[in-house]
């Protein structure tokens, strides 16, 4: 399985969104898109008609909003993964086959306190599941690292399965998060906010113990 690092944009409008990209590239092909509408975490981010090069980078939607199904509906077409919120409201199995329905890779994200066998009705429908390590709605959250249990948790219940891991992934975090069986792992301000992502990218792949781009 392959273990890949994915830089999580974080944007307000258009010009920051591309500025944002351009920086991401040559650097990672698969780049995650924090959508937050503001009421399921208090920080807005992309909640409004973007747009997005096609056919460079494969793309992943975070959903941290309170109605998934609607943002599915009206923008999920140009998305190649959709990963909404268990503690959403409003996401439900039907959430989860909607996305399967516009021929889309599933994925649930998990905030802290949320534990493995809330979601053990949605294993069969999943292809990825996205466990939170800080807080969600903001870059820099503190790390906690007693979420790694859960980590080792899903990874033994499932082997098969995608795990991503989001939030304060760095040179100090990510060799615990990769030895606790995620293969995808998410850092937002650690690469962004840098001067040189390349090099990031590269310390960060050279802490754990295989690496390799999407297939």
């Amino acid at each position: 399985m392959k273990k890949i690092i994915v830089p999580a944009v974080i944007a307000k409008t258009q010009e920051e969104l591309d500025g944002i990209l351009e920086k991401i590239s040559g650097n990672a092909d698969l780049i995650q898109l924090d959508i937050m509408d503001g009421n399921f975490v208090p920080n807005h981010s992309l909640d409004f008609d973007f747009r997005l090069p096609q056919g460079k980078y494969t793309y992943e939607a975070h959903l941290m909003v309170n109605d998934p199904d609607k943002w599915i509906k009206s923008f999920g077409a140009n998305m190649d993964t959709i990963i909404a919120h268990f503690e959403s409201r409003n996401t439900s199995l039907n959430t989860i086959r909607l996305i399967k329905d516009i021929g889309k890779r599933a994925a649930l994200a998990l905030n802290p306190e949320t534990e493995i066998k809330q979601i053990a009705d949605y294993f069969d429908d999943l292809d990825q599941v996205l466990i939170m390590t800080v807080n969600p709605g903001f870059y820099g959250s503190p790390f906690l690292p007693e979420v790694m249990a859960k980590i080792t948790k899903l990874r033994q219940a499932r082997p098969e399965l995608y795990i991503e891991v989001d939030g304060g992934i760095k040179p100090e975090t990510i060799a615990m998060v990769d030895k606790a069986g995620a293969n995808l792992f998410v850092s937002g301000s650690y690469l962004v906010k840098s001067d040189n992502m390349r090099e990031r990218i590269d310390i960060l792949y050279g802490k754990i113990r295989d690496t390799g781009l999407p297939v």
